[in-house]
């Protein structure tokens, strides 16, 4: 029996579909379901170390993205699209997987056609508050729709789609078991904010810590994720602001934290400022109150949607890209730090909209859906 993963190529892709795989291999085990192999198909393996730990085999597929906007790369890309979905047909079949993943993201698309051709039960996961384009369409033949937030229902047929939340890994969930101020040589007396830009980092982000830094330091300890290309920058311009500051040790840079790191900070943290993709489900499981700052004008207004989805819900404070300064994001800092009492009431409220158990109850449809394949 086979089971293919496909997503696009991001960490809100990959690391959901991971999720999913390590609760199936549990399953598999439990139940003694015997020969299931693990594919995922993608424009690149993302992790390959992780795809290896899994047991998921990486398969390569073509294809181009879907802009929304006029480009020259869209005309290129219907061709490489096309091409995609040629091999992706040859692929699946000489594979012929017993069910498709699909997480979404235009690398899935050829992936999906094929199933689709071959008539392959499909079950798609839906992360953010309003589809993409591929799962919106995947919605219309796949089997089992999972989605995170309660406002994509409308999008997707009723009797069919079940709210889940967003598959979370393991590792993160799990307590380290160290105590995050003495790994960080923080005080554990004194508030600590957490910044997050994601992946790639966020130059906006970046900017306003820039100007605050100095001030920040008077009151709190600040663990900041710059990303990897605005790492350099950030520490030139931060340890100039704050040489000779006696709280200078106060405040740590990084570019990129792992599993590992990101569990000690969120362990550490009494506040979150960060964007509005993938990584609020995970700071919703931590339970740690945030300040979502979604991208302006991104794809389909899905980070905007989604930091008010979750702001209804009462996990965070959202400010809009085109409001933010740093006036006003220290203000909202200090009044979240300051009150206790609506840190407890955001805290409560985050870890009723994680849903931490999506990646079993996605794992436990897939299962189903393979074993009535096989029937």
């Amino acid at each position: 029996m086979k089971i293919l993963f496909t997503g696009g190529g991001s960490g809100g892709h990959f690391y959901p579909i991971i999720a999913v795989a390590e609760k199936l291999n549990k399953i598999i085990e439990r139940e003694k379901i015997a020969n299931v192999e693990f594919y995922y198909m993608a424009t690149d393996p993302y992790n390959e170390r992780i795809l290896y730990d899994n047991k998921i085999t990486f398969k390569p597929v073509t294809a181009g993205k879907m802009r929304a906007y006029f480009s020259i790369q869209n005309f290129f890309d219907l061709f490489k699209t096309a091409w995609g979905v040629i091999k992706a047909v040859f692929q699946i079949f000489v594979m012929y997987p017993d069910v498709i993943f699909g997480k979404g993201g235009f690398p899935s698309f050829p992936v999906l056609v094929a199933a689709r051709i071959f008539r392959i039960p499909v079950v798609i996961h839906e992360s953010d508050s309003v589809p993409g384009r591929v799962n919106a369409w995947a919605g219309k033949f796949a089997q089992k729709i999972a989605i995170s937030y309660p406002e994509a229902a409308q999008y997707f047929p009723s009797g069919r789609t079940a709210l889940t939340g967003n598959p979370i890994r393991e590792e993160v969930l799990a307590p380290s078991g160290k105590d995050p101020f003495k790994v960080f040589g923080f005080d554990p007396n004194i508030p600590v904010l957490l910044v997050l830009g994601g992946s790639q980092g966020s130059q906006n982000i970046n900017s306003q810590m820039e100007t605050l830094a100095p001030h920040l330091v008077e009151k709190y300890q600040i663990i900041h994720q710059t990303g990897e290309a605005n790492i350099s920058e950030v520490q030139k311009t931060v340890r100039g602001l704050l040489s000779g500051n006696p709280n200078e040790s106060r405040y740590r840079i990084y570019a990129y934290m792992d599993s590992e790191t990101m569990k000690l900070c969120a362990e550490a943290a009494s506040l979150v400022v960060s964007r509005a993709g993938s990584a609020i489900f995970e700071i919703a499981a931590w339970g740690v109150p945030a300040i979502i700052i979604p991208i302006a004008n991104h794809v389909g207004d899905h980070q905007r949607k989604n930091a008010f989805a979750y702001a209804r819900a009462g996990g965070a404070v959202v400010i809009e890209e085109s409001n933010l300064g740093p006036n006003i994001l220290m203000s909202e800092i200090d009044n979240l730090m300051q009150d206790e009492n609506k840190r407890k009431a955001i805290s409560d409220s985050a870890r009723a909209f994680a849903r931490t158990d999506a990646a079993e109850k996605i794992a436990e449809q897939i299962v189903a859906v393979l074993m009535r394949h096989k029937v």
